[in-house]
């Protein structure tokens, strides 16, 4: 008896499969027989699956190019400055304040130095150019790595001696002296009040692609180039922040809040007259605006899809009524409700899974060429496409519903007299 329950399920669910298989079959029949309808009512459907895909394909795109360009920037980057209304002289960082906290924090700090810079017009010869600098000390390559392409990188002995030598970037370098190579070369600009001679010990080269250099900003115009950090803060000298890289893979969150009470406890502060900027605190910002104005406009695009169901349900009433003789034949032959109801739902879920297939491949062929055109690699996750393609399936049945059930209850003698 067992085995006969078991051989009669076994059956059922063959023959299942088997009226699967035959629905679809005519599905796609009556979508061919009917081209230009069925393409113009999937229109709806293209459209809204491939502006949600699109869109959600941008602003994961864009949140990877935020988190790569921090990721260059490093993550553990972190800035204090003192933002107390009675502000005193004390308050503020020297050398000697920086290389204490090295001491205390030993390797939980990567790097630190004052967030020096510079400005200014730079001569070489008969050329001038605007230049930014920015002061740097000892080990700086190891958090913020570039591939130098002549010459060699500022050391501790430029340092601690306060040589007038600078690392330069491949580009401003060409600008200025007209050559990449331009390791040797000098050129006159006034830091700290005195004009004096500076010496090119060094090139550059920081590879973005444009999209990365766009959203980085920058005057194209003007140089980039690094200087000692001595060159433009001395011992004894005051300055406003304190620059500073975590280790790698340290707590940022945990490690700010330690820093802050060592720095308040020092400068007979409270940890809240000091203000803190971390590179993750703003990749995280950055990273939950990008989500939530994707899911907002995405949420916007699909609006179209109801329009897309509206239009299916349009065509499916009409395809009903056309088909009303054939309906009452198959239920003069023993088709149940069920398999008529079974079979319009079948073809209204075609219809619809076929439109956002379409407006998959068309949103991922537009994403793929403004990829190709900006060079930079665009995201599409399978699982956005997966969601896509069933919630399309999804409206078709939904809106297919009526018209499926409008022909599921029509009687078979008036269906075989409909002319």
């Amino acid at each position: 008896m067992k085995l006969l329950k078991q051989a009669a399920s076994r059956a059922r669910q063959w023959l299942g499969g088997l009226m699967i298989v035959e629905n679809m079959e005519m599905a796609f029949l009556a979508i061919r027989a009917n081209k230009m309808r069925s393409a113009l009512t999937m229109l709806g459907i293209i459209i809204g699956i491939g502006s949600v895909i699109s869109i959600v394909s941008i602003g994961d795109t864009m949140r990877k190019l935020f988190s790569d360009i921090y990721k260059d920037v490093g993550i553990t980057q972190a800035y204090i400055s003192i933002m107390a209304d009675d502000v005193r002289a004390s308050d503020f960082f020297t050398l000697e304040d920086l290389k204490r906290m090295k001491e205390v924090f030993g390797d939980e700090i990567a790097y630190i130095d004052s967030g020096s810079s510079a400005s200014g017009e730079v001569q070489a010869k008969q050329r001038k150019m605007q230049f930014n600098f920015q002061g740097i000390n000892e080990g700086y390559q190891k958090v913020q790595p570039m591939t130098m392409v002549y010459g060699r990188y500022l050391n501790e002995r430029d340092i601690l001696a306060q040589k007038k030598n600078v690392v330069m970037e491949v580009g401003s370098a060409k600008k200025l002296f007209g050559k990449e190579n331009a390791v040797g070369s000098r050129f006159r600009t006034a830091m700290n009040g005195s004009m004096d001679e500076y010496t090119v010990v060094g090139v550059y080269k920081k590879e973005m692609n444009a999209f990365q250099a766009l959203l980085m900003g920058g005057n194209r115009d003007t140089g980039a180039a690094f200087v000692p950090e001595t060159v433009l803060v001395r011992h004894g000298d005051m300055f406003h922040y304190c620059h500073l890289f975590g280790a790698e893979g340290i707590d940022m969150e945990e490690f700010m809040n330690r820093i802050l009470a060592y720095i308040a406890r020092v400068k007979r502060r409270e940890p809240g007259d000091y203000f803190t900027q971390t590179a993750i605190g703003q990749m995280r910002d950055v990273d939950s605006m990008m989500r939530s104005l994707s899911a907002a406009v995405g949420g916007i695009a699909a609006i179209s899809l109801l329009v897309g169901g509206i239009g299916i349900m349009n065509i499916m009433l009409v395809s009903v009524t056309e088909r009303t003789r054939e309906i009452g034949i198959r239920k003069a032959l023993g088709a149940k409700t069920r398999d008529i109801l079974i079979q319009f739902l079948t073809e209204s879920a075609v219809l619809s899974a076929l439109g956002g297939l379409t407006g998959v491949a068309l949103a991922a062929g537009l994403m793929g060429l403004g990829g190709v055109a900006l060079g930079i690699g665009v995201v599409i996750k399978p699982t956005v496409v997966v969601l896509a393609v069933s919630f399309s399936a999804l409206v078709g049945i939904f809106f297919g519903i009526y018209p499926a059930s409008k022909a599921a209850g029509a009687e078979p003698i008036e269906a075989l007299r409909y002319e």
